[in-house]
């Protein structure tokens, strides 16, 4: 396995800080215990009678559902740890668990639904839109372009290969439309937009801003659908998140230009200005800027931090349905803010010097991370073959800075 090889390197056993009571997100009370109602009804509950309750050997943190033990670990400098043993678990939840409840998630420009587990585990299902081998057509503006369910299972596993572990966990599930949507839903509104195509098909359409009509409705094969789930991150009335415009977001006009794109000295203002005047956040950002230029993501105009760190964490990269939609072109303007500010971690340079290298080719790795998906292939060949292409053009872009 390429993959486990990969981890075992020393680039991926750097440590991180020691993480004190107040770089966690959660403290949480260790007597707290999570038990299954004994009336069978598969419901959670929270009880603090665990010396009590708990088989011998066993810690209160045993009883939590994955989900809460993923939250629980989420700490100032990563999302979750390197060698984590919960993710197959949780990855395999978000796949397998009987889902008891689907609405339609609020705001967003496309229709995504939130469904909820009996264990009070939620993840956030984008359905599919697209096939794989679909390109998006080269006269379609970024901000009108399809949100991919397989962009967002690759993007989780392509974050986790880069070593950044700043996107939540994502699988891809196969849904049953009729049995886990539309018979279980309570939101009113997405239930009107049901209806029998006329080759016999299951299909909704939901409201929205973008392709959320019966043009565009998303139907079964009869009932059956792929779509993504993600696992959420805790609630924001438990974890507030602030979201931060980014400083290279695109304008979002059909003509105008944005202002990094017509003023080449334009990083030395961003240099200046908070938070970016200080400690790495500028550099997280570039590690972002890499991330969605290897996958073509042009859409990246916000993004978001635990507001309990404050200035001193990673980046949330979140919401990357706009990724992989094109394999035949590389959109270098997504890497501005790297050829503008000349600056990238050593540790993410060094990085991605070993994933170009034939032991530890980037598309291997990654084809490699999603035939464990229960929806692999998740990504057409060449998309795959890109990822090396691309990757081979930020290291032209960071040799360039080296030699100015």
């Amino acid at each position: 396995s390429k993959l486990a090889a990969l981890f075992e390197h020393p680039l991926y056993n750097i440590p991180i800080p020691e993480v004190t009571e107040k770089d966690k997100l959660f403290v949480v009370n260790p007597m707290e215990k999570f038990s299954l109602r004994s009336s069978g009804s598969d419901e959670w509950v929270s009880s603090s009678k665990a010396e009590t309750l708990l088989p011998t050997g066993k810690t209160a943190y045993d009883t939590y559902p994955t989900w809460l033990k993923f939250h629980v670990g989420i700490n100032r400098y990563e999302l979750y740890p390197r060698q984590d043993p919960l993710l197959p678990k949780l990855l395999q939840d978000l796949a397998t668990q009987r889902i008891i409840s689907s609405v339609q998630k609020s705001g967003g420009t496309q229709l995504k639904l939130i469904m909820t587990f009996p264990n009070y585990g939620q993840a956030l299902f984008k359905p599919m839109k697209q096939t794989r081998d679909q390109e998006t057509p080269i006269d379609f503006f970024y901000f009108s372009d399809f949100e991919r369910h397989n962009a967002e299972i690759a993007a989780f596993h392509l974050d986790r290969i880069l070593d950044f572990r700043r996107i939540p966990p994502v699988s891809g599930r196969l849904v049953n439309i009729t049995k886990e949507i539309r018979d279980i839903t309570t939101d009113k509104k997405l239930a009107k937009t049901f209806f029998i195509s006329p080759a016999g098909n299951v299909c909704f359409y939901g409201e929205c801003s973008y392709y959320c009509s019966t043009e565009h409705a998303l139907c079964g094969k009869p009932d059956r659908l792929e779509g993504s789930m993600a696992a959420l991150l805790p609630d924001k009335t438990l974890a507030k998140r602030r979201s931060w415009r980014s400083p290279w977001r695109r304008s979002y006009h059909k003509s105008k230009k944005a202002e990094w794109e017509l003023n080449p000295n334009y990083c030395a203002r961003v240099r200046e200005t908070p938070p970016y005047d200080r400690g790495h956040r500028l550099l997280d950002l570039i590690d972002m800027t890499i991330l969605d230029f290897l996958m073509g993501n042009m859409d990246r105009h916000h993004y978001e931090t635990f507001e309990k760190f404050g200035n001193d964490t990673f980046l949330l990269h979140l919401d990357n349905g706009r990724g992989f939609g094109t394999h035949s072109r590389d959109e270098l303007s997504i890497l501005a803010p790297l050829q503008q500010c000349c600056s990238i971690k050593k540790s993410t340079y060094l990085r991605l010097q070993l994933l170009a290298t034939q032991s530890y080719r980037l598309s291997d790795l990654l084809r490699e991370a999603l035939a464990a998906d229960p929806l692999s292939p998740v990504l057409a060949e060449p998309h795959l073959r890109a990822l090396d292409r691309r990757l081979g053009k930020v290291l032209v872009e960071v040799g360039h800075c080296l030699a100015r």
